[in-house]
């Protein structure tokens, strides 16, 4: 039993005409009453229903009347039992006058009104007594009306009345009750009445037409809901759509009034069709248009007893295919690129393909549950569609493209190659313009595609499914080129069909962004595909599975990179076939020896072959293309197939040969393989041959227009006797191969242009091909193939997007464009398509408007009225912001938009800043900063230092005064400002420099690199103040960009040093640009310096650009400079190790000793670095030193700094010390041994530091300097070598003192007081050195030398006279302290008595010279009683300090 589950539930889905009523027994039995006195009202105004009079006069009443006058006794008495009540009885009288042949149309109207009343009070339902019956009657009678036309408007109204009742009985619950004939003839009956009412009013057409959609809807709506396996046929169970038809039709009532004058009846007309329609082509026949209805068994419905059961599939298959029938009058309608259809009347399929969409809507997915519903959609329905859509009416285009859609949404699974074949050969060809489609035509399929575009996942299975199949053309591809294509403006402005294009493509763009990070695109898609060494046989490979994607995107993927190579030797093949052929062997897609097998399937396979060249080389007579032919043969199934059907499946594979021994061959192999897989019938392969030519020689006969005389039926059967082995093939065999050929030619030319020509023979290999093809893939959400496709499709959608965003004026469209413009840069971005990406960043920075170079107030003025370029400003820096990381050259192209817009003064005034503030890392400490404004807010050139003189302030008051005041702007230009500001202020231009940190390393030193070369690059027809602005605001980014990459800077350093270089080694005057840059440089370091300990000697060696400073320059910013290294110095001082960074700093801090404004913040730095030797290291001791030194002798600042920098000299000793005991602890003797070296060497750099400012005309400072020397000089902290010791003497101590004399004899008087002060602290010095290293020095064989150079330096001081004049206060002091050496040198035994006969000249020599020193000091030294005692007890041989082979000096060569 086919019925409906659940059928009271899905009823209340339908929508009801009035609402239902639940009237009590009493109340419907007066409701009853009523319709039975109004059905009598109306009968009794009509003569003919009025009382007759028999022979025996007695009144005799019509039955009719009579039949209602019975049921009126019975209504009252039933009450409360009406479910109770067989329907039948209160039913019959109104289905009685319905039948009646007597009856007019007002009569007849008012019995239908009747009926629907008592359908719609709820009486009637599933559960009512014998209702199956009652609703068998009710349809009978409906669809058998009769009644007489007594006018026009009587007649309309009565068919009106039994459109509602037949709709009214689907759409009650008791439906369930009718079976699949009472359905169908409700279905035609409302069909016939839809076909009348076209020569009737507009009211019924309208009312027709929409219970013929409410019926279909009603019917269709419970396809979901019915159990598959209940409901399906059985396979034995066959239906005729033509006998069912013609059964339905004879059902209709009849014809009673044709055209006023034939009859007095009127009835339903059948449609007319035109008789070169074949009759089994027509939708709707008829015999006789006034024959009786006739149900019972001898009906052609009853044929199948499956109609008889309560209605479902059955119903629905017939109903579906009656449907698709209506359409099929189009099929034997010649279509061609001339054909217009429109004379056609397009009513019908117009109609038929509303109420097609009507029922797959309804129906849904549900069709694909039952296999005759889904084999109709899959041949008839679809083959239709085809024709319909190659029509040249719009609105037939557009219908169908709506039913395409809903099966694509419902049944692709199903219908894999028919959608393929419905896009490529319908939709994409249209929108081309081909086969002369109208631009009304290009319009709907244009917009069609773009439907489809907007399906989720449809073009991912576009390309997956056909794209990336070697038998299948690329259909996703090709959709991309047309949308591309059809996006450009032929001429402005845009036209519909550029915006539809436009809207597909954004569609495409932006569905491929919202999967990125749904699911995942390594499944062998990122990877590249492994090249093959070998041929490996790949045509009928087939995936493991295609429901998981883990198995079919690797599987999709290596198809589509063989579908690639091997297009690439189809297009050799077309050229030249051997070439192409030995093409594919290199490309390892056929083996490197050719076999038969691997040719055929390449044939066979292969989508864009040339047909003429395949049936060329099949046709040949080479042994090898034989065996290739034969093989080919047998890659068709032809199993259980008709042999015209195999032919045409076969011949639709190439082009067949021309010549005749070629025909031969190809019809051989082909009659081989079918009577291999068919033997039916044939009984040789023979026979299939010689058929085969036959049919052949048929179609040419019957569809070549210069045969005139046609074969016929009888004449192609008499060709045909005794070819079946000597027997006869049957009649009816040849009988229906003749008609297939006739009605259908199997088309032999070759497809045109690589196109294929719609034909039923294509239709007939496409089902076939159909059968044996690949599972669809349903994709999910997934971006699995999403690389691969957005390949194809980047490089047109950006040029055709630039185009329409070029000729565009609507603020939509532009905003379409926009979002266009930024799906494609995230899938760029996220498919690292980095050239993609910069092509879009140039083309939008051309629509900005900003690359003009001349700029004035009215470039603002148009930048904030031109919409187009505000949006396509805002876009670029979206995406700089969001795509950075993969924007390589078209950094140069923003920074260009970015440069005009700070020429416009739009940038706000800190965007180049670092993502610290200055503030947070360095407190103020009275610090000078430089400025970090916006460049147009900083003056042009920094005056110097010296140029705050007279004529300074007089030129800047010529030039204030030269002035001119700046007109006010207008309102419109205010305006226009105020929306440029905030255009800027959307961008966030900011946020490219300050988020660099977070670029791609190649993406971050190409923007570095782009920076520098807008920085030094002179834009056209402005002067240098404006060249030098951008300079200098290209470098503040550069300057921003370093600092935020503080962990990269190894990676930008050698670009952002080079062009600070550039620019400080260039300027020879100050200005901003180097202060910016000497500043900017400084900056960096501070910034750099704490976390990158690895480069700290190449920061700080950058730093010695500015001792390259030009002098005017150094000049004008040395304080400032000065400032920045102490706070460097300050911050940064434990993390500056080597010689070479404390080389660069001192040598900074070295410079402005003698500068008057850097001099005290240098000096600070100094002292910061020596004081209490905090931070002095082995690696910057003599630096320091030397720096110290020189600010002691500089003269700039007060005489107590330089004081101050002696006391660091000095101070710096107990570094010395410290280091010379932490190398004495050292376990590595040879090291320690280098250490103590290097320590005494800088001992002796600081005594000779000392000695150097001993000489310094200030006295203060001199006299500090002697006495700092003294005591670096006894230090016992350090163990001095004696020769070290010794050193001290000659070129210091006796040196200065030599210096001093000569000082003091050429200075004046009172100059003279002051060095005289000096000589005796340094004769002091040289006392207290001798005695503090007597003891290591006597013990050195210069130490006699030494002792005399002693005696000799205090005999000249002795004698020294100024201005004739002896000094005092010597000449008291020298006696003394040499009295003291002379009682140490006692004390210690190396001065003592001799014998004379020896001749110890140490002994004698000194006493020479000190007797003409002092010549009572003998005496006083070694008075006589001491003198006596020690000659005594003086052994005979003296030990003298003086070594063998030493000079004797006579006392008289001593003596002066």
């Amino acid at each position: 039993m086919n019925s409906l589950h659940g059928q009271q539930e899905i009823v209340g889905l339908v929508e009801k005409p009035y609402c239902v009523l639940n009237p009590s027994g009493g109340t419907l039995a007066c409701m009853l009453n009523s319709e039975i006195g109004a059905v009598l009202a109306v009968m009794r105004r009509n003569v003919r229903w009025g009382v007759h009079y028999a022979a025996d006069e007695e009144q005799i009443e019509h039955s009719l009347i009579i039949s209602f006058k019975e049921l009126k006794k019975q209504i009252f008495s039933w009450q409360n039992q009406w479910h109770h009540v067989d329907p039948v009885m209160y039913l019959q009288p109104f289905l009685d006058v319905i039948k009646s042949d007597e009856t007019g149309a007002p009569i007849t109207g008012v019995a239908l009104s009747s009926v629907y009343k008592i359908l719609n009070l709820d009486i009637i339902d599933s559960q009512s007594v014998n209702i199956d019956n009652a609703l068998h009657l009710i349809v009978d009678a409906v669809t058998s009306c009769r009644f007489e036309v007594t006018d026009p408007a009587s007649e309309e109204v009565a068919l009106m009345k039994i459109l509602q009742v037949l709709l009214a009985c689907m759409k009650t619950r008791a439906s369930v009750s009718l079976n699949n004939n009472h359905v169908c003839g409700i279905v035609t009956t409302c069909f016939r009445i839809v076909h009348q009412a076209s020569s009737k009013s507009e009211l019924l057409q309208r009312i027709s037409r929409h219970t013929m959609h409410e019926l279909i809807r009603c019917i269709f709506l419970h396809l979901p809901h019915i159990d598959d396996q209940r409901h399906r046929l059985q396979p034995g169970s066959q239906s005729n759509t033509e006998d069912a038809v013609a059964a339905h039709t004879q059902s209709l009532p009849g014809n009673k009034h044709v055209n006023g004058c034939h009859s007095a009846e009127s009835g339903i007309e059948p449609p007319s069709v035109s008789s070169d329609v074949p009759p089994d082509k027509v939708a709707v026949q008829t015999k006789d248009k006034t024959t009786e209805v006739v149900h019972g068994k001898n009906s052609p419905l009853c044929a199948d007893s499956s109609m008889t059961d309560p209605y479902g599939i059955p119903a629905m298959v017939e109903i579906f295919q009656f449907l698709c029938s209506l359409l099929n009058v189009m099929e034997n309608i010649d279509i061609g690129p001339r054909s217009n259809l429109i004379a056609y009347d397009e009513d019908v399929p117009l109609f038929a393909l509303g109420l097609i969409n009507s029922a797959i809507e309804l129906g849904g997915a549900s069709f694909g549950n039952h296999p005759k519903l889904l084999t109709l959609i899959q041949e008839e329905l679809l083959y239709n569609l085809m024709h319909f859509g190659l029509s040249m009416s719009p609105l037939i285009l557009s219908t169908v493209c709506s039913i395409v859609l809903n099966l694509y949404h419902h049944l692709r699974t199903k219908l894999r190659l028919q959608l393929a074949e419905f896009i490529s050969c319908v939709l994409l060809r249209i929108s081309q313009s081909k086969y002369g489609a109208s631009y009304q035509q290009q319009e709907v399929a244009m917009e069609a595609l773009v439907d489809f575009c907007r399906q989720p996942m449809f073009v991912t299975e576009m390309y997956v499914n056909y794209d990336c199949d070697i038998s299948c053309s690329n259909v996703f591809e090709d959709l991309a080129n047309l949308l591309s294509k059809s996006a450009f403006p032929v001429n402005s402005p845009l036209s519909a069909m550029n915006t539809l294009a436009l809207d597909g493509l954004i569609v495409l763009v932006q569905g491929m962004a919202e999967r990125i990070g749904h699911g995942t695109s390594g499944f062998g898609v990122s990877s590249s595909s492994r090249e093959p060494q070998d041929y490996e046989p790949f045509w009928t490979a087939k995936c493991n599975d295609y429901v998981r994607p883990d198995h079919w995107v690797p599987f999709v993927h290596s198809r589509k990179q063989i579908k690639r190579k091997l297009m690439m030797g189809v297009d050799h093949f077309n050229r030249d076939p051997k070439k192409g052929l030995e093409y594919l062997q290199e490309l390892h897609l056929l083996p490197s020896t050719l076999d038969p097998v691997s040719v055929a399937y390449f044939f066979r396979y292969t989508t864009g072959l040339d047909k003429t060249l395949i049936g060329d080389f099949l046709g040949s007579h080479d042994d090898f293309c034989i065996q290739v032919l034969h093989e080919f043969a047998r890659t068709f199934e032809f199993r259980d197939m008709n042999l015209d059907t195999a032919l045409r499946i076969f011949l639709e594979a190439f082009r067949l040969p021309g010549e005749s021994q070629k025909i031969q061959r190809v019809l051989e192999a082909f009659s081989e393989s079918y009577f291999e897989q068919s033997p039916n019938i044939l009984a040789n392969k023979d026979a299939a041959l010689l058929l085969s030519y036959s049919l052949i020689m048929l179609n040419t006969d019957q569809h070549n227009t210069q045969v005139k005389k046609k074969m016929s039926e009888d004449d192609f059967i008499r060709n045909n006797r005794k070819i079946n082995g000597g027997d006869d093939l049957p009649r009816d065999f040849l009988s229906d191969l003749y008609h297939s050929i006739c009605e259908n030619e199997i088309r032999m030319l070759p497809d045109q242009g690589g196109v294929t020509v719609f034909s039923r023979s294509h239709w007939i290999g496409l089902m076939h091909k159909a059968k044996y093809t690949s599972p669809f893939i349903v994709c999910d959400s997934g971006s699995y193939l999403d690389y691969d496709m957005f390949a194809i499709l980047s490089g047109p959608s950006v040029a055709a997007i630039s185009v329409v965003f070029d000729h565009a004026e609507q603020e939509g469209v532009l905003q379409s464009c926009i979002d266009g413009f930024l799906a494609i840069a995230k899938l760029s971005a996220s498919y690292s398509f980095g050239k993609v990406l910069d092509d879009l960043v140039v083309s939008l920075c051309k629509f900005t408007t900003l690359l003009n170079p001349f700029f004035s107030e009215k470039s603002i003025l148009s930048f904030g009225n031109d919409v187009k370029a505000r949006m396509a400003t805002v876009g670029v820096f979206t995406i700089a912001n969001s795509y950075g990381d993969h924007i390589r050259s078209g950094w140069r192209n923003m920074l260009d938009c970015i440069l005009s817009l700070q020429k416009m003064s739009l940038l706000p005034a800190r965007l180049a800043r670092d993502a610290i503030d200055d503030l947070e890392s360095y407190p103020d400490n009275g610090r000078v900063k430089p400025s970090k404004s916006s460049v147009s807010q900083v003056p042009a050139t920094v005056p110097s230092r010296k140029s705050s003189g007279i004529m300074g302030r007089f030129s800047l008051l010529l030039s204030l005064d030269a002035e001119e005041p700046a007109p006010q702007p207008s309102e419109e230009q205010l305006a226009a400002r105020q929306v440029a500001l905030q255009t800027v202020i959307n961008c966030q231009i900011d946020n490219i420099f300050v988020e660099s940190k977070f670029l791609q390393a190649d993406s971050l030193l190409q923007l570095v690199r782009a920076l520098v070369v807008a920085a030094g690059r002179p834009l056209k027809g402005n002067g240098a103040l404006e060249d030098e602005d951008t300079a200098v605001f290209c470098l503040d980014l550069l300057i921003t960009i370093t600092l935020n990459n503080r962990d990269r800077i190894t990676l930008l350093w050698q670009n952002v040093y080079e062009h600070i270089a550039n620019v400080v080694q260039s300027s020879v005057m100050p200005g901003t640009l180097v202060e910016k840059a000497v500043f900017g440089l400084l900056h960096i370091c501070q910034r750099l310096l704490p976390y990158k300990e690895n480069l700290t000697d190449e920061l700080l060696k950058s730093l010695q650009l500015v001792l390259k400073l030009d002098a005017r320059v150094a000049d004008a910013y040395c304080e400032q400079i000065t400032q920045e290294v102490m706070h460097l110095v300050k911050a940064n001082s434990m993390q500056i190790r080597s010689h070479i960074g404390w080389r660069t700093i001192i040598s900074l801090l070295s410079i402005t000793a003698r500068h008057p404004e850097a001099s005290e913040a240098g000096f600070e730095t100094l002292s910061f670095v020596m004081s209490e030797g905090a931070h002095l290291l082995p690696t910057n001791y003599v630096l320091c030193l030397n720096a110290a030194r020189q600010f002691a002798e500089s003269r700039v600042g007060q005489v107590d700094r330089s004081v101050r920098a002696l006391d660091l000299m000095a101070g710096s000793v107990v570094c010395l010390v410290r280091w010379f005991k932490q190398s004495e602890e050292a376990v590595n003797e040879e090291t320690a041994i280098k250490v103590s070296q290097d320590i005494l060497e800088m001992w002796m750099r600081l005594i000779q530091g000392l000695r150097k400012v001993c000489l310094d005309p200030r006295e203060e400072v001199r006299n500090h300097a002697i006495l700092l020397l003294q005591r670096c000089l006894v230090t016992d902290g350090i163990r001095l070598t004696t020769d070290l010791r010794l050193q001290c003497f000659d070129p210091v101590i006796f040196t200065l003192l030599d210096e001093l004399l000569e000082t003091a004899q050429q200075s004046s008087l009172k100059d003279y007081r002051s060095v005289e002060g000096s000589i005796i602290l340094s004769l002091k010095v040289l006392a207290k050195a001798f005695l503090h290293s007597l003891q290591d020095i006597s013990q050195s064989t210069s130490f006699c030398q030494l002792w005399l150079k002693v005696l000799s330096c205090m005999e000249r001081h002795m004698n020294m006279r100024f201005r004739g004049k002896r000094s005092e206060k010597i000449h008291e002091l020298v006696p003394e302290l040499l009295k003291n050496i002379l009682l140490v040198m006692k004390t210690s035994g190396l001065l003592v008595p001799s014998d004379p006969a020896e001749g110890d000249s140490f002994w004698l020599l000194t006493w020479l010279h000190v007797k003409n020193i002092t010549p009572d000091l003998r005496s006083e030294v070694f008075p006589r009683e001491e003198m006596e005692k020690l000659q005594e007890k003086q052994p005979k041989v003296g030990c003298s300090p003086l070594p063998d082979g030493n000079v004797v000096v006579s006392p008289n060569e001593t003596t002066a």
